[in-house]
């Protein structure tokens, strides 16, 4: 991912957790795909990172820069992740979202997503706690 730095300003910018560079370096290191998505001038809008796992997808990241949340972004990158996926031969697309993105679950659930468990304490979360987390899965 040759724009790791405008991702990383878009991770900072979103997250209160973010993935660190070295996340991001690890990722890309271990052969994951990734997909930026770039407007006409070449600034980057979103991306993603997916783990091949056998015949599962782990959708790890996907995040859209905040002003163009809400416009489509998001859904642009999952046709783009359900093409990877095919092309891969995957059976499905799983992953995890805190449960107070309520704007990315029903994006997720509008896309055909459906709950199918939940991680307790996944994710960190403010005053040293710690936020569940909605495990999806897409069946493709």
């Amino acid at each position: 991912m040759s724009d790791l730095d405008q991702v990383l300003m878009i991770e900072n910018d979103s997250y209160p957790h973010p993935w660190t560079r070295g996340n991001f370096v690890e990722a890309l290191s271990n052969g994951y795909e990734s997909r930026v998505a770039c407007d006409a001038s070449s600034v980057l809008m979103g991306y993603f990172l997916l783990m091949p796992i056998i015949d599962e997808a782990h959708l790890l990241n996907i995040t859209v820069r905040r002003d163009m949340q809400g416009q489509g972004m998001g859904r642009l990158l999952l046709d783009e992740v359900v093409g990877v996926c095919l092309k891969m031969g995957m059976l499905s697309v799983m992953l995890e979202v805190r449960p107070t993105n309520t704007r990315a679950i029903r994006l997720y659930a509008s896309y055909g997503f459906l709950q199918i468990g939940r991680r307790k304490a996944y994710y960190p979360a403010a005053d040293n706690s710690r936020e569940d987390a909605i495990v999806m899965r897409l069946m493709l």
